[in-house]
């Protein structure tokens, strides 16, 4: 990346991060009482340059970097404690979170108090049914032994701060059309049960994160590290709405121009899309449950 020695590579990108992180905070931005920015970033020092993947300090740009940690603490995540951990693409890095990190995002979200989710088996009865509009779960009945069945699909609960609970559910075959579009895929095959979870909680979260009064700096960090896990969304959201034309009417299809890529640290010499399309870097398989 350069030819920096590494105790100044780390301290130039800690004091981007941090400048940029002071004036967030001033502009509203609110870190949980308990987190600590610092340790944090020691924390993704050590993951970046210790982990199965080699130095990713030497293999990445340093503004894709500074990108991934200044998302890691506008979430208030850290990979001490396993809610995210950092994959590379080429040479640019991106911050993911873990199953545990989504629940820890998730619940800073102002309206919610605890969000789960769960697995359907086979052999499972599982039974939603509709109230008020509202799809509701009536009973969910399992055994230990279902747990070595297959995945029929998996659901989420968010509880909201007035007590309600609001269900989503997802098939098996909508999980997998999900997975179909992710970069990494051999994760979703070796953790599936966790894998799942998280994917029903990601489809869960649109609403309350796109609706939420919270700071418009989390709600981006929070949108930006999910479509980190997935190829071309722009791509992905032009074709479903050229699908929800097609089956609204039968006129001429007109493709929406392609959303413009918000970054945090400009990086002028790097065409982001193509690298990561053309990455050539194996990717670390994380557990995402670890």
């Amino acid at each position: 990346m350069t030819n920096q020695a590494p105790a100044q590579i780390q301290k130039d990108i800690t004091d981007t991060v941090n400048a940029k992180v002071a004036s967030m905070r001033q502009d509203g931005l609110a870190l949980p009482k308990t987190y600590s920015p610092a340790n944090a970033l020691k924390s993704a020092f050590f993951a970046m340059t210790n982990g199965a993947g080699g130095n990713l300090l030497e293999k990445c740009t340093k503004e894709s970097v500074a990108n991934s940690l200044l998302d890691m603490v506008i979430q208030g995540l850290s990979p001490a404690k396993t809610q995210c951990y950092f994959v590379p693409y080429g040479n640019q890095l991106k911050m993911t979170r873990s199953y545990f990190g989504t629940q820890a995002v998730l619940k800073r979200l102002t309206e919610v108090y605890d969000v789960w989710a769960n697995v359907i088996y086979e052999g499972d009865e599982f039974d939603i049914e509709i109230i008020n509009g509202r799809e509701t779960l009536k009973n969910h009945k399992t055994s230990f032994g279902n747990r070595d069945n297959a995945i029929i699909g998996a659901y989420c609960i968010i509880e909201t701060e007035d007590d309600a609970q609001i269900l989503t559910t997802m098939t098996k075959k909508e999980i997998d059309a999900s997975w179909s579009q992710a970069k990494t895929k051999n994760v979703q095959n070796k953790f599936p049960q966790e894998m799942a979870k998280r994917t029903v909680i990601n489809r869960a979260a649109k609403a309350f994160i796109n609706t939420s009064d919270d700071s418009d700096l989390l709600i981006e960090a929070i949108n930006n590290t999910t479509s980190n896990e997935y190829e071309d969304t722009d791509e992905i959201k032009k074709a479903e709405i050229i699908d929800e034309i097609h089956e609204k009417a039968n006129t001429e299809v007109l493709e929406p121009t392609p959303l413009a890529e918000k970054k945090v640290v400009a990086d002028e010499d790097v065409e982001v899309a193509d690298d990561l399309a053309d990455a050539s870097d194996p990717v670390e398989d994380v557990d995402p449950y670890a």
